[in-house]
């Protein structure tokens, strides 16, 4: 009984395995799956992480004290100083110490308060970074899986002419051989077939690198197989109708909203702190120091002496001290004047750059508005166009069928209702994808669509 269920069991996993591998993946689920396995965010992650220690070390650094230990034992030999009665001695002696101190910055003109903040931007940044990349390989992959829908319609598409044109051409043979066509019917049938089949092995061609380029944005495993969900391109689907946009509230949302931006921004703040870091050290110092420390002695080559106990001399000897120090910078050869000029161009950078990418991110918006309603108007015109050029295309067939027009005329049809659905596809792809791109200025990620 025991072994009927395991062989259960395992029969189970292999099914569930099996329907794994055979799943039909959404975009939404290619997007999740590459950045689930990216390297390169993992890659950020790690960078993120160190901002994170830099943070923990800007906030010890700021609060707590630096605190050091240490001991020492060492023997003279020759000519020394007595502790006990700080006279010359000239016999071996044998000397221990032990010692603790601690030293904390009281003032040091806002520099560990800035350097917290500086940290805690940092961090942001780090985050916006990772979000970036994620939101940049999602595009990637959205362009890539709608390549590979491309090319699996086109290539239906040309499979169904395949076999439109090998049925004219046997009815063409047929009516040769009934003296209702000439050799010339014929050898244009076969060279319409011929055309028809060298289309359909390049959109496989195409079909094969589109893939391999989705799989290598996935980092699916090249050697599997994967299977995509095309239904957004099926024939049936509902005429798409684009909303009129408000191109403020875009490029409002924009700025709000994406890290490159943001990335911007926060660069921008941490190099204001920096220059206030730079300003303020022209400011003294203050810090306090204290400590502990205490030792023992002996002098082994004496004869007849007899030392004191090590825990009384731990306990007798020990001293304590605190010290509070001031400082003020006078001279460092223009050091601080230096930096200071520096990180007033560091911050003036910062800003351009920030004017810049602001500058950028409305004229991107404002293009892909642009670019969304003209693929919307093309992509109706082209619907119109496809649904015409079906009907005559049919049309066509039956009259050849009929044997009442050419080969070259049905020839001109089929190619007509050819380019007029691939033009139709191509512009329902794009018209997807320019549409993403404007939900995604209006604060919607890719992976979120």
């Amino acid at each position: 009984m025991t072994r009927k269920i395991i062989a259960i069991s395992v029969l189970l996993i292999c099914i569930n395995g099996a329907s794994l591998a055979q799943q039909t993946m959404s975009l939404k689920q290619c997007m999740e799956y590459a950045v689930e396995n990216s390297m390169k965010i993992r890659e950020q992650k790690t960078f993120t992480d160190d901002e994170r220690i830099s943070r923990r070390d800007a906030i010890l650094k700021a609060f707590t004290p630096d605190i050091s230990a240490g001991t020492y034992v060492y023997s003279n030999f020759g000519r020394s100083v007595d502790p006990e009665t700080n006279t010359y001695v000239s016999t071996t002696s044998l000397n221990n110490g032990y010692s603790i101190s601690g030293a904390i910055t009281i003032f040091n003109g806002f520099s560990a308060l800035n350097n917290m903040k500086i940290s805690r931007t940092a961090i942001k940044i780090g985050v916006d970074r990772e979000n970036l990349i994620r939101d940049e390989l999602c595009l990637a992959v959205m362009e890539s899986y709608y390549n590979v829908v491309y090319f699996q319609k086109l290539y239906k598409i040309l499979a169904l002419q395949v076999n439109t044109a090998g049925d004219a051409l046997a009815l063409a043979r047929k009516q040769e051989e009934l003296g209702q066509k000439g050799y010339t019917d014929v050898i244009e049938m076969e060279a319409e077939l011929a055309d028809r089949q060298y289309q359909m092995v390049s959109a496989e061609n195409g079909l094969t690198d589109a893939l391999l380029t989705l799989k290598d944005l996935m980092f699916w495993p090249l050697e599997e197989k994967l299977e995509i969900d095309t239904s957004m391109a099926d024939d049936d689907v509902p005429v798409l109708v684009v909303p009129a946009h408000d191109k403020e509230q875009i490029i409002s949302s924009a700025l709000k909203t994406l890290p490159s931006i943001a990335i911007a921004k926060g660069n921008l703040e941490n190099a204001k702190l920096d220059l206030k870091t730079a300003k303020w050290r022209f400011t003294p110092a203050i810090s306090l120091n204290a400590g502990w420390s205490t030792s023992y002695y002996t002098y082994p080559g004496q004869a007849g002496y007899v030392p004191a106990p090590f825990h009384s001399q731990f306990r007798n000897n020990g001293g304590e001290y605190i010290q509070m120090s001031l400082s003020f910078p006078i001279f460092d050869r223009l050091s601080t004047f230096s930096n200071l000029r520096r990180k007033k161009n560091a911050y003036k950078r910062t800003s351009l750059e920030y004017e810049q990418k602001t500058r950028e991110v409305e004229a991107e918006v404002i293009r892909a508005i642009q670019d969304c309603e003209g693929a919307s108007a093309a992509f109706h015109q082209a619907d119109k166009m496809a649904i015409l050029h079906e009907e005559a295309y049919r049309l066509n067939l039956k009259r050849l069928e009929q044997g009442l027009i050419s080969a070259l005329d049905f020839q001109k049809a089929s190619d007509n209702w050819l380019n007029a659905e691939t033009n139709r596809l191509d512009a329902l792809l794009k018209l997807y994808l320019k549409r993403s791109v404007v939900k995604y200025y209006n604060g919607i990620s890719y992976i979120n669509q």
